[in-house]
């Protein structure tokens, strides 16, 4: 990896392009600190603390929803509309006919109708955060314009970020919405392992316990980096071809099934379905007056918290149904054997057609439910260390995943940029 850093910053265009991403990330650091005004901070420190939603938005916002910035939001308005046009296209077919015989220009399309998707999201999102926030007394001007302002630059932020995220795509290296992630996890990192190290120092945490959470942070790094890099190769074997009165041999070929075909997607739809309505009950309660939604709230509280039997099963069924659900979406099976059979092309012992696609569906269900139990404990690692008391210390599982997954995509981008410039090389010469 460092062999392919060093080597990619020696090209001038890919050094352009590295230096782009690190402006970005400079301009999204300068953004979190652009704070709204007439904000109570300890009140708003206070609200946070009361709610593991809010953390969820902090942690994919890299901080700025604690300091109550213009782009609190972060890019999760962004992430939940790709997702749901993804799901849209597999729905509708007019959708699914302009992804895949529409070209350049479909896929445009469909790129500007979840911008605007984006925009309707970030809207009720904003505007939801915004009355939130002013019932619970964060904001000092507890007037409707003041709502109004703050929601309409919480949207703003978000739109900004959308753009910043395109702009690193088009002129850097990598997914640019999952690099901003990327860089607000990676930018909360030397604090934790800074307060880390000091409850070592002042012996809240003994050394064994530090000893064992970074043995359990190093499992957790590698097992992420063999899932992602992990593939199961179906071999696939190429009829002879009769070109004139020349014969070409068959060739052999495979085709690549990764095992975590999710990603992340299926924890975050997880602990997204899990508080987000433990937050809007919460809100109820924060009204004080009596009714259900503060019973039901109450209730959650007391016997649904997140180191509860009920949550962690209830967590880890959740992911493991998403990983499927998703994995189903990401790989067309069917398009894999039609496209099979075009090319003159059939998996050695498979008939092609639907005998086909059911040997794929076979292998893909195998692969899948593999990767979705993993997947669903590391989602609920963090509370099974509390809950054992091995460590005071925990391992922030999802965090991880995200922050090794796109390192690792970035970097295949990187070598692939370098095979590139390689043979372009090789036929000027």
């Amino acid at each position: 990896m460092l062999n392919t850093l060093r080597n990619a910053l020696l090209v001038p265009e890919i050094r352009k392009r590295v230096g782009f991403v690190f402006f970005a990330f400079a301009v999204f650091v300068f953004m979190i600190h652009v704070q709204l005004p007439n904000v109570d901070q300890a009140k708003w420190q206070t609200v946070i603390a009361s709610g593991a939603f809010y953390q969820f938005l902090g942690f994919l916002s890299g901080g700025a929803l604690q300091k109550l910035s213009i782009i609190a939001m972060g890019i999760t308005p962004y992430i939940n509309a790709s997702i749901i046009m993804q799901l849209m296209t597999v729905v509708i077919p007019q959708l699914e006919e302009m992804a895949k015989k529409g070209g350049e220009e479909g896929r445009k399309t469909i790129s500007r109708y979840t911008r605007w998707l984006t925009i309707v999201l970030a809207c009720v999102q904003a505007f939801s955060m915004s009355v939130a926030m002013n019932r619970s007394g964060v904001f000092y001007d507890t007037s409707w314009l003041f709502v109004a302002y703050a929601a309409l630059s919480f949207v703003a932020g978000t739109i900004f970020l959308m753009w910043l995220g395109e702009q690193i795509t088009d002129k850097g290296i990598g997914n640019g919405i999952s690099l901003i992630i990327f860089v607000g996890i990676v930018l909360r990192f030397p604090s934790q392992i800074g307060q880390t190290f000091q409850l070592a120092g002042t012996g809240s945490v003994n050394y064994l316990g530090l000893i064992l959470w970074l043995a359990i942070a190093l499992i957790t790094i590698v097992s992420i980096v063999f899932m992602y890099q992990g593939q199961r190769r179906i071999p696939v074997q190429q009829a002879r071809r009769v070109v004139g009165r020349k014969m070409f041999a068959g060739r052999s070929s495979y085709i690549p099934l990764r095992l975590n075909n999710a990603g992340v997607i299926s924890i975050i739809f997880a602990i997204s379905i899990l508080l987000l309505p433990q937050q809007a009950l919460s809100w109820f309660s924060a009204s004080g007056k009596p009714g259900i939604g503060q019973d039901i709230a109450t209730f959650l509280q007391l016997h649904f918290s997140s180191t509860s039997i009920a949550y962690n099963v209830t967590y880890f069924l959740l992911v493991v149904i998403f990983t499927f659900f998703y994995s189903s979406i990401v790989v067309n099976t069917k398009d894999i054997a039609d496209n099979l059979k075009k090319s003159g092309s059939f998996i050695p012992g498979i008939r092609p057609g639907d005998p086909t696609v059911q040997y794929i569906n076979k292998i893909l269900f195998r692969i899948t439910a593999a990767a979705a139990v993993y997947l669903g404990l590391l989602a609920v690692l963090p509370s099974l260390q509390q809950s054992t008391g091995l460590t005071q210390l925990y391992i922030g599982s999802t965090s991880l995943l995200i922050v090794v997954g796109v390192a690792l995509d970035s970097i295949t981008q990187i070598e692939a940029r370098l095979a590139m410039r390689d043979y372009r090389g090789f036929i000027k010469k």
